[in-house]
């Protein structure tokens, strides 16, 4: 179908107002629509087809932790949408130094339309959506990473034509990537196996939450039982931003989790790498899984932007 600049979604989105703090917020099919509405604006956007419903809306972006593509994709999709982003750095803010974060949610909302927060502790940004009363999108925390899951999402489904069943393996920490990637799963039907050193698991909370959602991730300690047969496997860094001190010690540990050839040729016969980014070549992947003919990664990062247009769009029409 082409794209036209006729299209609009439903005039009142069914989670207008809404945060984004960890997926869970959101049922199966309103993440089916998010998913919908990402690949929509990603065909307007390849047909050089304007949208912007939202003219004249701003969106604050608190950065407690720097980042290129959350900083880029928001950015360049609020302004692909027609509206504005702020970019509030960490000198300038010092949320929880210099002010309560509830503080800081309740003074940005008389500003701005809505607020992207990056930082370390979950429960700052759960205190700052709590007294904002403008939608709070999480691009970043310790504990998950919603946005990168939408993104991660959206290059499974383009690639499978469908998220139910599609086997996922996540090889490495049990991160806060992991912890969105599982909510996800868990809500869209597709089968997410982890693999983990001992020591390194998902957070048995949201195991937990994710088993209430739909299905629990499967967990184990062996890379080669969790890739066999896989569509899909996904790594991620072994030390994460603030992690530093404990990379020496992780890079011993996480070393028989790499993903290299031998460990993708357990896979199925189509399947596709993925990697959040930035990635450690010669650590949790080699170059040449990478950097060769199965890799998305490329595609996953441009879905960060469409993934995230379309949470603005639905979130503040």
């Amino acid at each position: 179908m082409i794209p036209s600049s006729d299209y609009q979604s439903p005039s009142l989105s069914p989670i207008s107002g809404r945060d984004c703090l960890t997926l869970a917020e959101f049922s199966p099919e309103e993440i089916k629509l998010i998913l919908g509405e990402a690949a929509k604006l990603k065909a307007l956007r390849r047909a050089r087809v304007p949208f912007q419903p939202l003219r004249g809306r701003t969106l604050a972006m608190v950065f407690q932790k720097p980042s290129n593509r959350t900083r880029v994709s928001f950015e360049v999709g609020m302004y692909q949408l027609g509206g504005h982003a702020l970019n509030i750095k960490p000198d300038e803010i010092q949320m929880g130094k210099r002010e309560t974060p509830s503080d800081t949610g309740r003074v940005l909302a008389r500003y701005i339309d809505a607020i992207m927060v990056r930082t370390f502790d979950h429960a700052e940004l759960e205190e700052l959506a709590d007294a904002a009363d403008v939608p709070v999108i999480n691009g970043l925390s310790d504990t998950h990473h919603p946005c990168q899951a939408l993104a991660d999402l959206l290059t499974v489904q383009e690639n499978f034509g469908t998220l139910e069943g599609v086997r996922i393996a996540f090889v490495g920490d049990g991160n806060n990537v992991a912890h969105s990637l599982a909510i996800g799963c868990a809500l869209t039907g597709a089968q997410l196996t982890i693999a983990h050193p001992e020591g390194y698991a998902p957070d048995p909370e949201v195991v937990e939450l994710a088993a209430s959602l739909g299905a629990a991730p499967k967990l184990t300690t062996d890379p080669e039982e969790a890739v066999s047969g896989a569509q899909a496997v996904y790594t991620d860094v072994w030390a994460s931003m603030g992690q530093e001190s404990e990379a020496e010690e992780r890079k011993k540990r996480f070393l028989p989790y790499q993903v290299n050839g031998e460990l993708m040729s357990l896979t199925a016969d189509d399947a596709i790498f993925l990697h959040c980014l930035p990635a450690h070549r010669g650590e949790e992947v080699t170059p040449e899984v990478i950097d060769g003919s199965q890799s998305r990664v490329l595609d996953q990062a441009e879905n960060r932007l469409h993934a995230q247009k379309a949470l603005l769009y639905l979130l503040l029409s």
